[in-house]
């Protein structure tokens, strides 16, 4: 059963992945979600993943309607492709930030492309396992896991 946020979110993908292509500045979305998971994670670890992330939501609500729900590949199960994918992806977004054009349109078209990247790229892993087979590598769940095991515990708490 689907969560009634996930219910919500599933629709900001749509939004900025076809109507960032005609209206790019719809990708600082991206960039809010962004700021605002990264920031979460520290007290909260990969709350947004299962509970507000829009892929997410669509991978759990649309794509595992097709999907034969096969076991994830040993590769992705080990996490040694985690911090690589992470390192590969800023490397891209790097490469793409020097090139885009300086202006707004610029800017809010890369977002849209890293998110149209991202989400082909998890549609095609969860046709081939699971629905959520990106969400074993995703760049941005693997730093949300990572500020979330930084929390430390507060005195007295007896953690």
């Amino acid at each position: 059963m689907a969560k009634k946020t996930q219910r919500f979110m599933v629709w900001l993908l749509p939004t900025v992945v076809i109507g960032g292509l005609f209206w790019p500045p719809l990708g600082f979305l991206v960039f809010g979600m962004m700021l605002f998971m990264l920031v979460l994670a520290v007290f909260r670890g990969r709350y947004w993943c299962g509970n507000l992330c829009p892929r997410g939501a669509f991978l759990d609500l649309v794509l595992s309607r097709f999907v034969s729900g096969r076991a994830y590949p040993r590769l992705l199960t080990g996490g040694r492709l985690r911090w690589p994918v992470v390192i590969l992806f800023f490397l891209f977004f790097a490469y793409r930030l020097a090139t885009v054009p300086r202006t707004l349109y610029g800017f809010g078209f890369l977002f849209v492309q890293m998110c149209l990247l991202t989400t082909v790229l998890a549609i095609i892993m969860g046709l081939a396992t699971r629905a959520r087979a990106w969400c074993v590598i995703c760049p941005m769940g693997t730093i949300q896991a990572k500020l979330g095991s930084l929390k430390r515990p507060r005195p007295g708490s007896g953690g």
